[in-house]
């Protein structure tokens, strides 16, 4: 028997994905035409033997939450549950606090996924490498270039067990080109660390602070506390893949994340990509599109196209590497390239919004997204164009490298500007 725990955050965190953030938790924002989270629900509930899913995070279970956790148990068929913290914990805390939720029922071992990442998930192949090999700890890796891996947890392994000798959460200068996915299969020995770590926190606290017991002894950091502290102890094993993996930080990793899972779905869900029909719009390469969306016959849209719930795309739309999110309008012969539109927002007839790609070099296989900030020197960057929930943009004006806060009604054109 086999559990998994996805681990939301809260909100608190993901400050680099607003405006988007304000409207929805980021673990439910879509990405290629389903909840981030999603994704990682449906590769757990493939691994034959799993027994349920949990979510550990800090967020107020409100109505989106509790209504995806529904659907998600009527579809897959199994128990998937939100336990939230009190307080964050970070990204061990929360193991540690519902470490009896997790060990009942005895599972043999159990996933632990960052929610925040996009991947194929390797699952069965980590839990294959692990019944041959079991250990407590067993970390999915990938390579990164040498710039890039300084912005990752690296791992220094052992090429012939795997094992890992060292690990350096985001160092200062190179490490190794192997970098953490932030997916993890962990035996229930895996808890005695976490224990260890708590009662240290404990005991340090008592010492600076005299009442007893000190509210920040279970926040457990995984990677600083644990896995730096046990590598070279035969305890950690890495098990290395060769698919698509992103972190999903930012608007812009959002949309490049899209498109991985676009092309993703030509093997897992080809039911969910658009099919070109006489009458419908011309499709060009990858693209969903929600089944109550209207979309006019002469618009063309894609590659890298998601269009949401209710969306009404008029004549002559041009589309490209976009996501246009439930209840937007994009009115006749609009031009929207490299740009996230936010729900219920108005694009105006011959309206152009185009944003900047920031995407990975394509000519360097190990080459991830950079995390940049929006702002270098005082200058925002351009970066991809996002328009916040119930913005309304003009007809014959042009939107570049623009981020427009929700509920925001433009008259002119925008470049290179956040609108507050």
């Amino acid at each position: 028997m086999l559990k998994a725990v996805i681990l939301i955050g809260g909100p608190q965190k993901g400050t680099r994905f607003r405006p988007l953030s304000f409207e929805v938790p980021k673990p439910l924002f879509p990405v290629a035409g389903v909840p981030m989270i999603q994704h990682h629900i449906e590769a757990c509930a493939q691994v034959p033997g799993m027994q349920e899913i949990l979510l550990i995070g800090f967020y107020q279970p409100d109505e989106a939450l509790t209504r995806f956790l529904e659907a998600a148990q009527q579809e897959f068929n199994l128990p998937v549950r939100y336990l939230q913290e009190f307080v964050p914990l970070g990204t061990g805390g929360g193991l540690y606090h519902f470490r009896d939720q997790i060990l009942a029922g005895g599972p043999e071992a159990f996933f632990v996924l960052n929610a925040d990442v996009c991947s194929d998930f390797p699952l069965s192949a980590m839990l294959a490498a692990y019944r041959r090999q079991p250990h407590p700890f067993l970390l999915l890796g990938t390579t990164a270039n040498r710039t890039q891996s300084l912005n990752y947890g690296c791992i220094v392994e052992n090429p012939q067990t795997h094992e890992v000798l060292h690990y350096v959460e985001k160092p200062s200068t190179f490490v190794s080109d192997v970098i953490n996915c932030g997916i993890y299969l962990f035996s229930p020995e895996a808890l005695k660390p976490l224990r260890d770590v708590f009662q240290r926190n404990q005991q340090d606290g008592q010492l600076e602070d005299s009442s007893g017991l000190w509210p920040g002894a279970g926040t457990i950091r995984l990677e600083q506390d644990v896995f730096s502290a046990l590598a070279g102890q035969g305890q950690i094993y890495v098990h290395l893949t060769d698919g698509i993996w992103s972190q999903i930080k930012s608007a812009g990793s959002a949309l490049y994340a899209s498109r991985l899972y676009l092309g993703q779905y030509q093997l897992t869900h080809p039911e969910r990509l658009a099919k070109h029909t006489p009458g419908g719009p011309r499709i060009r390469g990858n693209v969903y599109i929600h089944p109550t969306a209207k979309v006019a016959p002469s618009a063309v849209l894609g590659p890298n196209v998601s269009i949401g719930e209710g969306v009404t795309v008029g004549e002559g739309v041009r589309l490209r590497e976009s996501i246009v999110l439930h209840g937007a309008t994009l009115q006749e012969h609009t031009c929207v390239l490299h740009t996230i539109v936010g729900w219920g927002s108005t694009v105006g007839r011959w309206a152009r919004v185009e944003g900047t790609p920031n995407d990975p070099n394509p000519n360097d296989p190990r080459a991830h997204m950079d995390s940049e900030s929006l702002f270098k020197d005082g200058k925002l960057l351009p970066a991809i164009t996002i328009l916040g929930c119930r913005v309304r943009i003009p007809a014959e004006v042009l939107i570049l490298n623009s981020i427009v806060l929700p509920h925001k009604e433009l008259s002119r054109s925008f470049t290179n500007q956040i609108i507050l």
